[in-house]
């Protein structure tokens, strides 16, 4: 079963809560989505750290075959 964007947030939301967070469905299909999460706690880190820390936070729900969410174009950023 496919994702909503409200989902993707929430659980992003969890894990970054002062976080500007923007979902996307790239396709219309609710299966392919981008998100760009921008927070103060990726600073310092480079952009493979903040990507996994959101991937963590999204509790396996990328995980295999199966899993809810198909895809997910992520942009992570330290605010300006």
């Amino acid at each position: 079963m496919a994702m909503k964007a409200q989902d993707i947030e929430d659980l992003i939301r969890a894990g970054f809560p002062k976080a500007t967070i923007t979902i996307t469905d790239l396709a219309g299909d609710g299966n392919h989505y981008a998100a760009e999460v921008v927070d103060e706690s990726f600073r310092g880190q480079n952009r493979v750290q903040q990507q996994r820390a959101v991937y963590a936070a999204l509790k396996g729900a990328m995980d295999g075959k199966d899993g809810a969410l198909h895809a997910l174009a992520l942009t992570t950023k330290v605010p300006e």
